[in-house]
């Protein structure tokens, strides 16, 4: 049986959507009424390198198995669907006509799926012992997240790389680092049972007989995504300069031994939140993975192009370690290079 599945988000939850299309599952993408017809025209079109092979696959919406179409946010009922992915930046969720849907899939029931890098509150306030009233100032729209069951709301670490063609359009992902998404489990059994179902079934697909890289991992562990965080604030967060941006790989790697003091240093939050060490991906790993990350992150990316808002898992790792008796001096500067250049943003905007 086919499950049906709404992403909010088109840009990056394409990948996920592909994913579950090629699997034979139905999908909906969430996004503006311009892009909604672009799809629900073309199609979508993200391009994968198999293993072994050169050049990028071509994975158009229309030759998969799964049925794809595409909504405005007031054309969603929740009620429709086995579950809902998240997959927009966390200040997207401000937006009048998000919030409004939020709202009627908090009211529904359905299970969520968050693969954003923000973990939404009500995935938080499964962390026990966590308060997190005092995290809400790390978000843009605290608000937006009331009405959710917490054991409804799941996290997957948002690990393959992925960014949009512009010159191909609005409907085309090229997938940069085909890496794994890595899902904390929800609640319920019935929840997981859909959980487990999409991980088989995207695990069984094959191209020519081919393994198609980017699965689907479910854990039994609540805090397997948080291991995303020490690579955040190692690299994504610190390719923001006082001015301008750094390439990722420029960011670990010109100080390395700084590098790897930031990652053990999250990774020490985390493990005090409740984490297994072996939830951790080593430094080592991610180093070499930073190799090839040359550009810098898309939120360095964001703030040098004048964003007044970006997800903020600087600040909420920063907040965390206050409440769990960490030392945070090697990441307040990271906090304050980020405030400032927003801050700098907003006032040429007034």
């Amino acid at each position: 049986m086919a499950y049906k599945i709404v992403i909010l988000g088109a840009s990056y939850g394409s990948l996920l959507g592909t994913k579950l299309l090629m699997a034979g599952q139905d999908v909906t993408l969430v996004c503006r009424q311009a892009t909604a017809d672009l799809i629900n025209s073309k199609g979508t079109d993200v391009r994968i390198k198999l293993r072994g092979e050169d050049e990028h696959r071509s994975f158009r919406s229309d030759d998969l198995p799964g049925h794809l179409d595409a909504k405005t946010p007031e054309q969603v009922n929740p009620n429709e669907y086995d579950m809902i992915a998240l997959a927009m930046s966390e200040p997207q969720y401000c937006n009048a006509s998000i919030v409004d849907l939020l709202g009627r899939i908090a009211a529904s029931g359905k299970p969520c799926l968050s693969i954003m890098n923000m973990p939404p509150l009500p995935y938080l306030r499964r962390i026990e012992g966590l308060d997190t009233k005092r995290l809400e100032a790390s978000f843009t729209c605290p608000d937006a997240w009331n009405g959710f069951t917490p054991g409804a709301v799941t996290l997957c670490s948002p690990d393959p790389q992925a960014y949009r063609v512009p010159e191909d359009g609005a409907n085309t992902l090229h997938v940069g680092l085909p890496t794994n998404f890595k899902a904390a489990p929800f609640e319920g059994d019935e929840h997981n049972k859909i959980l487990r179902d999409l991980e088989a079934e995207i695990d069984a697909v094959r191209v020519d007989g081919q393994d198609v890289p980017v699965k689907l991992r479910v854990f039994d562990s609540l805090f397997v995504p948080f291991a995303k965080w020490s690579m955040l604030l190692t690299g994504n967060y610190r390719c923001v300069l006082p001015e301008g941006a750094r390439p990722i790989k420029e960011a670990v790697h010109g100080d390395i031994e700084l590098s790897r003091r930031i990652y053990e240093l999250v990774n020490e939050i985390v493990s005090r939140l409740g984490a297994d060490p072996k939830d951790r991906v080593p430094f080592e790993k991610y180093a070499n993975a930073a190799n090839g990350l040359l550009k810098p992150s898309s939120a360095a990316r964001a703030i040098d192009g004048g964003a007044q808002r970006v997800e903020r898992v600087d600040m909420l790792v920063t907040l965390i370690a206050e409440q769990v008796g960490v030392s945070v001096s090697e990441l307040s500067g990271i906090v304050e290079t980020v405030n400032a250049r927003l801050k700098a943003n907003a006032l040429e905007h007034t």
